[in-house]
């Protein structure tokens, strides 16, 4: 009885041991799993500064942070993405919003022609913007980080050497770039990016106006064999999360993802402008492509032609309430900051 009434006394003590002592130690801290979408396709650089992002906040989040990312609209298609991320049908997202000029008034001001000379300058413009007006249509959403395209160009599967020889073309636009191109005289056709090969391919279009990289990233080069360097407006792009999933994010986690927000801005816009110039040596010397440049006082004339979109842009906006002349005010002093 006695050895029996020990190896009782032993099986108390080991389930003691396998009971207790898991609650005197800490569990393991779960991992935060983040869904981000994007419309475009996997080689273009929306897609290339998500997959940078998801790297940089794994790394600085020593893996607390895991990002799994959806390219191409596999979540989430352009057009519903802001109002994707609202319902949480993905915690976050990429969007370019001149596809929605008529909800970001404020930021859309950015593509307006206001010689917004690349893509690094127009990036910080665009962020500074933000963060002095707040506009009202980021509510429910959590801004990430804000960037822009590189300035617009003609791509074309025709030679555009003067403006009337743009006249009654069909061009792909969106936004600011698609009033420029009704001043000038085109009709300027309005669908997302993904859509363009094919529309050009069956001639729906005769080329797009948009920021160079597209030469290579979508190959429209292999269509485009001449492109006019205008260097016009950008299109102002913003990484959105979900209010409510943003809240629930630690302090620590929330703290990494604030600090990259303007440095990661400022990679996108490196990035931009290295890759336009690659784009660019790419068009050349694998699809001789033809890059024609107006000369300046030609190129003075066309732009002196969008002087009124900027004031029709003031009076429409201040007649819904907006401080118009003070947001193109502040446009055209962060321009000149970070010019310098």
């Amino acid at each position: 009885m006695k050895d029996f009434a020990k190896w009782g006394i032993c099986l108390v003590c080991l389930l003691g041991v396998l009971f207790l002592a898991p609650h005197d130690r800490p569990a393991a801290a779960e991992t935060i799993n983040l869904n981000y979408a994007s419309g475009s396709p996997a080689p273009t650089f929306p897609c290339i500064q998500m997959e940078q992002w998801k790297k940089e906040v794994e790394k600085r989040t020593n893996g607390k942070v895991s990002v799994r990312t959806y390219p191409g609209g596999s979540l989430l298609k352009d057009k519903m993405m802001v109002d994707g991320v609202k319902l949480g049908q993905a915690d976050m997202g990429v969007m370019c919003m001149a596809y929605q000029p008529g909800r970001f008034i404020v930021t859309n001001a950015t593509s307006l022609p206001l010689q917004l000379p690349n893509s690094l300058v127009a990036g910080q413009v665009l962020f500074d913007v933000y963060k002095k007006y707040q506009p009202k249509a980021f509510d429910g959403l959590k801004v990430i980080t804000m960037f822009t395209s590189a300035p617009a160009n003609l791509m074309m599967s025709v030679p555009i050497r003067a403006l009337d020889d743009l006249k009654g073309v069909n061009v792909r636009a969106s936004g600011m770039a698609a009033q420029i191109l009704k001043i000038w005289g085109a009709n300027p056709v309005g669908m997302p990016m993904p859509e363009t090969p094919e529309a050009l391919q069956k001639g729906v279009v005769k080329g797009l106006f948009s920021s160079l990289e597209v030469m290579k990233d979508f190959k429209f080069a292999e269509t485009c064999k001449y492109a006019t360097v205008t260097n016009s407006v950008i299109y102002p792009f913003s990484v959105i999360m979900n209010e409510k999933k943003w809240n629930s994010l630690p302090d620590d986690v929330k703290k990494v993802i604030d600090d990259m927000a303007v440095e990661h801005g400022k990679w996108v816009g490196n990035y931009m402008d290295n890759h336009v110039l690659e784009s660019i040596e790419w068009s050349k010397s694998t699809q001789g492509v033809e890059f024609i440049e107006p000369p300046a006082e030609q190129l003075a004339k066309w732009n002196a032609m969008l002087d009124s979109m900027v004031q029709d842009w003031v009076k429409d906006a201040a007649s819904k309430g907006f401080p118009a002349e003070e947001i193109i005010s502040d446009i055209k002093a962060f321009r000149d900051k970070y010019s310098k």
